[in-house]
This record gives C-alpha cells, sequence and structure tokens, in this order.
C-alpha cells in the first residue's frame, strides 16, 4: 500500500499541471510541479508537526516553551524587531494587512506574519508582499530535522521561529504578528510589542480557550504587557472590564479606535478594521493621510497578499467568495449581503468537524437559499456529518460534497439581481479558487 505521504506528494503532481494553466501569474501556485525538496520538506512539515490548519485539536500545543527554546536554537535575538501584535476574534489578519500595506506604502521594511494559508505555506511569512522563498523554508526545515531536540515544537512554533528568522535578516523595519489562537499561550505571545491590538471577542475556539466571552477574553487580554498601549477595535460592555483591569495591572494605556475612516461602500466591519490599524498606528506616531490609506488599500493585495473578505468576482448575479469561519464574521458577513441584496440570496456552506451547528447558528441564514457542501481538506464536516446536522435540528438543507458542480448548477440559474455567497471555511473557498477554468468563475 503506498504510504500516506506519497499519496498527498502524488496529488500535488497530479494537480499542479492543472494549477499552472487555470491561474493567473498574479495568483500564489497551491503547489509545486515536481517532488523537489520544497515540497518534500512542507509535506515533512505538515505530516510531523501537525498545524491547526489541517488537524484542528490535535495540533493545539500551548505555552511559550518551545518557542523560547527555538529561538534560543537559533540565536534569535526578537528585540532586534518592532512588533504590532494582533489578536481577536475576527479581523486580527485584516488589521495586520491594511498596517503592513500602510507602512509599505510609506516605504518602511514590512514584516508581516498571517494564518492560515491557502494555497502555499509560504503565503504566511511575507516582507513587503513578497513571500518568504522556498529555498529558506528548506533550509530552516533541514537543520530542525538534523538537530536531535528534546522536545517536540508544533507546526505553528516552527513556522513562528522560522517567520522571525526571516524578518531579523531582512532587517525588517516593524513586523506586523497575528496571534495564531487565542494570546496568552500562542507562540506569537513571546514579544513585546510596541503596541497591542485587540480586535474583538466572540465565540470561537471554546474547546481550547473557554465557553464563555469572559473566558476567551482572559486569554486574548495575554497578549497585554507591561507600559505597551492595548488598542481596542470596539468596547464590548460586557467583557471590557477583563481587559481594563489586565491593562490596570501591567499600567498598560487603553484606547478604543477612533473612526477616522469612512467609506459606505465597504462592509462596516471592514471599515472597523482599517480604522483600528489607523489607530494603532497612530500609537507608534505613524501618520496615515487620506492618500496613503487610499494607496495603502488599492495596493493591499499586491503589499500583503491579502486574500478579502467579501471578494466580488462577478456582478449582476453578484458572486462572492468570503473567508469567514466564525459565528460572529459570518453573521456580519450576511447581514451586509441582505441590507444590499436586490434578489435571493443563495450561499454554499462549508465547515470544519469542530463547529457546532445549531438553531441560534441557523438564524444567521435566514431569508436564504442555504445549501451545505464539503471540502476536500480532511477537517470538513462529512456529508454524513451534514445529515446528521439536519436530523439533529429537523431541517432538510440539501448537502453536497461536489462543490464545483453545486457551485456550476447555482450560478446557471441566478437572475441579474440575485447573490451567490461562499462562505464558512478558507478551505471551501480554496478549494473553488484551485479551479477556476472549470467553475468559469470569471464568466
Amino acid at each position: 500500500m503506498l504510504s500516506r505521504t506519497w499519496l498527498n506528494l502524488s496529488k500535488r503532481m497530479s494537480n499542479s499541471k492543472l494549477n499552472q494553466e487555470r491561474q493567473s501569474e498574479s495568483t500564489p501556485t497551491p503547489f509545486t510541479s515536481k517532488l523537489d525538496k520544497y515540497t518534500l520538506h512542507i509535506d515533512w512539515l505538515f505530516q510531523q508537526f501537525p498545524a491547526f490548519q489541517k488537524k484542528g485539536g490535535q495540533a493545539y500545543k500551548p505555552g511559550l516553551s518551545h518557542t523560547y527554546k527555538l529561538l534560543s536554537l537559533f540565536e534569535l535575538n526578537i528585540e532586534k524587531l518592532k512588533f504590532i501584535h494582533v489578536a481577536g476574534t475576527n479581523g486580527k489578519g485584516s488589521v495586520c494587512s491594511i498596517a503592513a500595506s500602510i507602512l509599505t506604502e510609506k516605504e518602511y521594511a514590512i514584516g508581516l506574519f498571517t494564518s492560515p494559508h491557502l494555497f502555499d505555506f509560504r503565503e504566511r511569512i511575507r516582507v513587503n508582499g513578497e513571500m518568504i522563498s522556498e529555498k529558506k523554508v528548506v533550509d530552516f526545515c533541514e537543520i530542525i530535522r538534523n538537530t536531535e531536540l528534546d522536545f517536540k515544537p508544533s507546526f505553528f512554533e516552527i513556522t513562528f521561529v522560522l517567520a522571525i528568522r526571516h524578518f531579523i535578516n531582512q532587517e525588517c523595519n516593524y513586523v506586523l504578528l497575528e496571534t495564531g489562537m487565542g494570546g496568552r499561550l500562542d507562540a506569537t505571545n513571546v514579544v513585546t510589542p510596541l503596541v497591542s491590538v485587540i480586535t474583538n471577542i466572540g465565540m470561537d475556539h471554546q474547546q481550547y480557550l473557554g465557553n464563555t466571552l469572559e473566558d476567551i477574553a482572559i486569554e486574548k487580554a495575554g497578549i497585554i504587557k507591561s507600559n505597551v498601549p492595548v488598542v481596542f477595535g470596539e468596547k464590548q460592555e460586557p467583557i471590557h472590564h477583563v481587559f481594563e483591569q489586565t491593562a490596570l495591572a501591567k499600567t498598560a494605556a487603553v484606547s478604543i479606535a477612533e473612526k477616522r475612516y469612512q467609506n459606505s461602500n465597504m462592509p462596516a466591519y471592514q471599515t472597523a478594521n482599517i480604522n483600528t490599524a489607523i489607530h494603532a498606528l497612530s500609537k507608534i506616531n505613524i501618520d496615515c493621510d487620506e492618500l496613503c490609506i487610499k494607496k495603502a488599500l488599492d495596493h493591499l493585495q499586491k503589499n500583503t497578499g491579502y486574500q478579502k473578505r467579501m471578494e466580488v468576482i462577478h456582478e449582476n448575479p453578484n458572486i462572492i467568495l468570503d473567508v469567514s469561519h466564525n459565528e460572529q464574521g459570518l453573521k456580519a458577513t450576511m447581514d451586509d449581503i441582505r441590507s444590499r441584496a436586490k434578489g435571493d440570496i443563495h450561499c454554499i456552506l462549508g465547515s470544519t468537524k469542530e463547529r457546532l451547528i445549531d438553531d441560534s447558528f441557523m438564524t444567521i441564514f435566514h431569508e436564504t437559499h442555504l445549501y451545505f457542501c464539503t471540502f476536500s481538506n480532511e477537517r470538513s464536516k462529512t456529508t454524513e456529518e451534514w445529515t446528521t446536522v439536519n436530523n439533529r435540528l429537523n431541517r432538510s438543507i440539501p448537502v453536497y460534497s461536489d462543490l464545483h458542480s453545486l457551485f456550476d448548477k447555482i450560478k446557471a440559474n441566478l437572475s441579474p439581481n440575485d447573490t451567490l455567497i461562499v462562505t464558512g471555511s478558507f478551505f471551501l473557498v480554496a478549494d473553488l479558487k484551485l479551479f477556476p477554468v472549470q467553475s468559469n468563475l470569471n464568466t
């Protein structure tokens, strides 16, 4: 029987030609075209140290000791870098990317560390929009593989330290750092930033962070450092006392993002992310005039590789790809779509196994033609699990396992005023983007 590693690599080989033909030069290539060192090392990285992206809770290894040991192994002095550290349930990747784009427009050398990636592991580590090279990833992995360690670091710990090494070598002026999950015990929390940012708090990753908003807030508040200002994207009254108490104990100045930027053509949550980024930069004496903000937003993908929320890929009918992946984010997305829609709304929804789908969650999709769909990542709910959801909630939502056929079927029957949104998971959106010709995304 073929090994799992070989099966994974074979799958990448079989898809590589299709991907090269079907993707534009501006889109990251999802797989290498041959079994080169990079492909082998990335496969090793995923297999030896399972990522939360691929394995879910199996990969969650809270604590900072492994990160400190890896930094010591590579003799990396994190004090050489100036960080903006961002946590939160939603918007943290957007805030990091917007701030990074503004600083790039000001001609600084900017490191950007975000997760997850859609196509290529290297999307997580960028300097002024350029991904880390395959060679640097390979060289780093080889050192890890050839070193006898007395501990087993996680995928995220290794990735973070690789990023730090790259940013130091590239002499970055500033680094925008997105937490992986939580904050207090996240690998990124070894840094002392110039400013800490907490976008918002919602119910997500409860099995790791706690079952109440207050529990989750305590974990997120863990990034607040002594005498380091902390910026909040919004003031959430029921839990703000958690942050105030933490900040007071650490003499960290607290401020709420001011509404300096307005754009009625954008969803409210995205203007909130922009304002949070602007406010955070003001705390390190970086001024953002209107022209600079416009350039940063116009060049956002070029400067950061940013994968859009609410990416409109077709108009009349509107077809939207969205990477919202928790209840708070999905509600904001669907509320915005309903406020703008002129016709029927159709939604293809993907979900990881661990997400609880209950009656409260389903209210997000009222006045919507909803379709449940699996995706290729092994964390996807299966058709059987979706059927169980239907039975438990006494629903009859259609369940599909072929995303591309479903997409084409719905699209063929849309009226010009209708809207189709594909959402619920990075993985679902990635599956659709991998095969744009098959799905006729732009026709």
